[in-house]
């Protein structure tokens, strides 16, 4: 038996085709606004890995963000590959730091541009090889927009890898940047508070209206909603993915609901607690059930923290104790069972 395809069949399923890459894009995309988890993985893919390098890349400034696992004698050969391919990289962060929530991305945003910094540059690293990527920061508070245009390799070897990015950049453009630094800088302050940092839990909040932001994951949501609901007393009002500050402010919401999701010690870092000493686990108080507990959670290990803040003035209020964990329901039942004891909420 032969099958035979007519026109017709043929131009449904191109129209499919793009019907389901226009779907795949708007999830991708949208709401931009929520505070959407995603890996590092996730959220370089989100990037079209097959495009060029970015048109400015030897002639204005780039920022990197490397894999935590990436060691100093490597980042030392990254530098030197970029200066001797005129890749002027003034700044190197820690990947997971960059979208560790949607606040920490923005303020990342806010320092690109105060910097002028126009490209980004990301080195991965897995247990079995190296992936480099190239695109432009796109000046907003997303850093990059989904399906744009980037630059990518990948090999098990790193040398082999920077020489890939050399040949195509020498092969691509001319070479403007000249003054560029012999060795990375890292350990760069970022400031993601605004306002006032606070080690403990906003008394207004006994009166305040506070804002829950849903993810758009409709099962998520759910039982979000269903946590505080069991958990918070107060008044709190469940608000859509897309909703800005300024605009929760016109609902008559004063606080909103945040948090970090990274390793551990990368949040801390970001919330500013103290990090003066190396910690290989980070003690965390937890609330399995309604009786606080220790919990020893390793410094590497990607955790949530949820905390509160102010929208007009940008206060924050982290809570008494780091109750971070490694499931965002624990984190926040942590977080919601710490106030209740803290404020002797019934």
């Amino acid at each position: 038996m032969v099958l035979t395809l007519y026109p017709e069949a043929t131009f449904y399923r191109r129209h499919v085709r793009l019907l389901f890459f226009a779907i795949a894009l708007f999830l991708l995309s949208a709401p931009t606004n929520a505070q959407r988890v995603l890996s590092e993985k996730q959220w370089i893919e989100q990037l079209n890995l097959k495009s060029g390098l970015p048109e400015k890349l030897l002639s204005a400034r780039s920022v990197v963000f490397y894999n935590y696992t990436v060691t100093e004698k490597e980042l030392n050969d990254a530098q030197l590959t970029f200066q001797r391919t005129g890749i002027d990289a003034v700044a190197y962060f820690e990947l997971d730091m960059l979208m560790a929530s949607r606040d920490v991305t923005k303020a990342f945003a806010d320092y690109f541009a105060k910097r002028e910094m126009t490209n980004l540059v990301l080195i991965e690293k897995t247990e079995t090889d190296y992936r480099l990527t190239a695109t432009t920061i796109n000046g907003k508070e997303t850093v990059i927009e989904p399906g744009q245009g980037a630059w990518s390799t990948s090999n098990r070897v790193f040398s082999e890898a920077l020489k890939e990015l050399y040949r195509s950049a020498a092969n691509a453009q001319k070479k403007q940047n000249l003054l560029i630094n012999d060795t990375p800088e890292t350990g760069l302050p970022i400031n993601l508070i605004v306002g006032k940092r606070n080690e403990f839990y906003a008394m207004d909040l006994k009166v305040d209206n506070l804002s829950v932001q849903k993810t758009g994951d409709e099962a998520i949501d759910t039982e979000l909603e269903e946590i505080f609901k069991a958990n918070y007393t107060l008044k709190y009002k469940m608000t859509e993915p897309a909703l800005t500050e300024k605009e929760m402010r016109k609902q008559g919401l004063t606080y909103v609901l945040c948090f970090v999701h990274c390793r551990g010690a990368v949040g801390k870092e970001l919330l500013g607690y103290d990090m003066s000493k190396s910690e290989s686990a980070l003690v965390s108080v937890t609330y399995p059930e309604t009786t606080q507990q220790l919990k020893n959670i390793p410094s590497n290990t990607t955790v949530f923290k949820f905390y509160f803040k102010h929208i007009d003035s940008g206060n924050v209020f982290f809570g008494t104790k780091w109750d971070a964990d490694e499931t965002w329901q624990q984190a926040l039942l942590n977080h919601l069972r710490g106030m209740k004891v803290e404020l002797r909420i019934n």
